[in-house]
């Protein structure tokens, strides 16, 4: 496969993806400042090279929440994936075991939690969205525990969607009834490969973990409405009470990007969060994560796990993150370009791209180890 970044896999993606299937992974809000800021603002932030350093023995382990990682890296819970490639979140959680990093399964994904426990060789993440049906939360939280996840992230940033317009655009929303179908479709046939592929083979539980609740309804127009009617607007602090007496294990709450925000999530006891504003796909104007993340890092660093994304497209920006205060870093965008390319060898061949521009990244920046990476090696 022909990729030397991850902008070459988006170009393979763009070129193998039906267009609203692209534009869906690919888009942000509304005019998406957010999302071209998290890439503006990050690539911005400068390195001081250091020379005559032994960086000969660079070493990217470290450790998460108990697990041993072989890198500071996560796969972000991305939905839908699954329609990307065949199973699509089955090849990126193998890719991920390969890589010796974790993945975590959306809510929202193609595949279902237990298929993914069937067909993967490690304990994965599950990432869990506040449900208005506290008993459909119960049963997934179950089947999370069932699973022997190794932690729950939790959403907290989308009490609603944001409205994003390349879906409009592309025919995935807006689009209702047969006049959608029929769009979609064609785009698809214009993807015969991705038609054969994912739409016939890919087909089965392709409604993945809300399948039960959409019952015979099996069109996207179903999933999509069952999503806007049961994202719950009234969501508080006081229901983090409700996810602890269902989930005992580490729990990370995503979506974070105020210090306020961050002293209430220690002050729960939360054990890590993640500085993020949804890859630009919620409130457009929001800070970039580069922006959000050094002042959370300054009010709680040392009492929880930070975790960030959000334009990550290199091993570079991951070290930058981790200068930045963070102690993981989470890929979104980054493999479903992946899995799209090429599948399960697209992502583990992107994750290769990324060690190896980290270890340069860390090399020319003096460093070897990743407990080294501070805002020392910042350009202040």
């Amino acid at each position: 496969m022909k990729a030397a970044s991850v902008s070459d896999f988006r170009a393979l993606a763009r070129r193998r993806l039906p267009h609203f299937l692209f534009e869906y992974i690919d888009g942000g809000s509304y005019d998406e400042v957010t999302l071209r800021a998290n890439m503006r603002d990050l690539g911005s932030i400068a390195l001081r090279q250091r020379v005559l350093e032994n960086v000969s023995a660079i070493d990217l382990a470290t450790d998460l929440f108990g697990q041993k990682m072989a890198m500071p890296l996560a796969l972000a819970p991305v939905g839908l994936a699954g329609m990307n490639a065949r199973r699509g979140e089955v090849q990126a959680a193998r890719a991920a075991a390969a890589a010796g990093i974790p993945f975590c399964l959306s809510t929202v994904s193609a595949c279902p939690i237990e298929e993914v426990v069937r067909e993967t060789p490690q304990p994965f993440w599950f990432q869990l969205y506040m449900i208005r049906d506290r008993g459909f939360m119960r049963d997934l939280l179950a089947k999370a525990r069932d699973a022997h996840c190794s932690a729950l992230v939790f959403t907290v940033d989308m009490p609603v969607p944001g409205s994003r317009y390349r879906d409009y655009r592309s025919g995935l929303a807006g689009a209702a009834g047969i006049a959608g179908s029929i769009r979609r479709t064609i785009q698809g046939a214009l993807r015969p490969g991705w038609a054969w592929d994912v739409g016939i083979r890919g087909r089965p539980h392709s409604l993945g973990n809300v399948a039960p609740v959409l019952g015979p309804r099996t069109g996207l127009e179903d999933f999509f409405a069952w999503m806007r009617d049961n994202f719950d607007p009234s969501v508080s602090w006081r229901d983090l009470d409700f996810i602890r007496s269902e989930w005992h294990g580490p729990l990370v709450i995503k979506g974070i990007l105020d210090p306020e925000d961050a002293k209430r999530a220690v002050a729960l006891g939360a054990d890590g969060i993640v500085v993020s504003n949804h890859g630009g796909r919620q409130l457009d104007g929001a800070l970039s994560t580069a922006r959000a993340l050094p002042p959370i890092a300054d009010a709680v660093g040392d009492k929880l796990a930070i975790l960030a994304d959000g334009g990550v497209r290199s091993g570079l920006d991951v070290v930058r993150l981790l200068a930045l205060g963070a102690k993981g870093v989470l890929l979104g965008r980054a493999w479903a370009y992946a899995l799209a390319a090429g599948g399960e060898a697209g992502v583990r061949q992107m994750l290769g791209l990324i060690e190896a521009e980290m270890r340069v990244a860390m090399a020319l920046t003096g460093l070897t180890r990743i407990s080294q990476i501070s805002r020392d090696i910042l350009v202040r």
